[in-house]
Formats: structure tokens, sequence, C-alpha cells
């Protein structure tokens, strides 16, 4: 598949195969996905791969954050659903970014992050393997930072859920790219 195919044919992938992805297959792919631009190659990331007994903590952190309902029961289901969204996941990463304080190299250095992010999507999905980047409220919880080794002064640039697809997504519309191109002359 050419660049241009696999870029178009990726999908976020949410629902996995009950198969462990290998683990230095994904460092592997890490030790591509970096070679990006990267203004004064700060190379601001840090990769944290999370599983076994420290996923499971995870997924108790994410199981708490969505306790949520108006009664008892409904509660401990979308708890219980919370838990397994994670706890289902084959590998989890969690990138993480040293923040600078100049806010030129801070937005710099999310952009090459992202970039990272996106190389190692695309590295995965040529090999069969399906991912989500996921942010949000979790990423943001002090017990899940203390549970991942974020360090003060990093923030959470993505937790990357990992595995082989149970289901693909059909893919969904973009926006016509040419009705978004202006020419100046």
């Amino acid at each position: 598949m050419n660049l241009s195919e696999l870029m178009k044919d990726r999908r976020s992938i949410q629902l996995y195969e009950d198969r462990p992805v290998p683990l230095e297959e994904l460092k592997q792919m890490l030790e591509a996905a970096v070679w990006v631009p990267n203004h004064k190659m700060t190379q601001p990331w840090r990769f944290t791969f999370v599983h076994g007994e420290s996923l499971k903590r995870v997924a108790e952190i994410n199981r708490k954050l969505g306790e949520k309902g108006t009664d008892p029961e409904e509660r401990k289901a979308n708890g219980e659903k919370a838990y397994q969204k994670i706890a289902d996941v084959p590998a989890l990463l969690v990138v993480t970014i040293k923040e600078n304080h100049n806010p030129k190299f801070r937005e710099e250095d999310y952009a090459a992050t992202s970039c990272v992010i996106q190389n190692f999507s695309l590295l995965a999905w040529e090999k069969g393997i399906g991912m989500i980047w996921k942010t949000g409220a979790l990423t943001m919880e002090d017990e899940f930072r203390e549970a991942v080794g974020v360090q003060p002064g990093e923030r959470v640039a993505g937790m990357l859920q990992i595995g082989y697809p149970a289901k693909v997504p059909k893919p969904r519309p973009r926006a016509d790219v040419q009705q978004l191109i202006t020419e100046l002359d």
C-alpha cells in the first residue's frame, strides 16, 4: 500500500481482538516514528507502555471517572463499562511532552509530538495494528498521572490504545479540500 492509500485507509480503532501486540515491534515503530520535523531538535517526547497491574490501575481510575448516573445500578454499570474500555486494550502507550516555558517552543513541541503520534499510527496500520489517540478527563487526573509516571513539567499528549482491530469503522467523509484552498498572487 502506498503512503497516500495508507493515510486514507487508516481508522481510529476502539474494539480489539483478544491477542497481544508484540511490545518489541511497537518499540521499533517508535524508533522510526520520531523522525519528524522538530525545531531546535528539542525532542520533548517520552513514551510509557502500560500493561499488567499498571493497566488494571488505570482501568480502575477510569471506572471511578465513569461512575455517573442517577441511581447506584446505573453508576455501577457505567463504571464497569469505563473499566472495560481500558482493561480490554491489548497495549496502552502514554505519550508525554516536556512543557517548555517559551510559548513558541511549547506549541512547536506539541506539533512535533503530534507528528510522532501520526507517524506511529501509520506505521501500526501498515502492520495491521490499529489504535485510537485519546486525551481528556482521564489523562488530566492526578491519580492517572501518578499511575503512569507523568513527571512535573510534563503534559500528556496522548494515551494511545493499541491492538489488532476486531472491527474497522467505515470512512467518514472529509470536507472538500478544494473549498478550503486560497491562492494569493
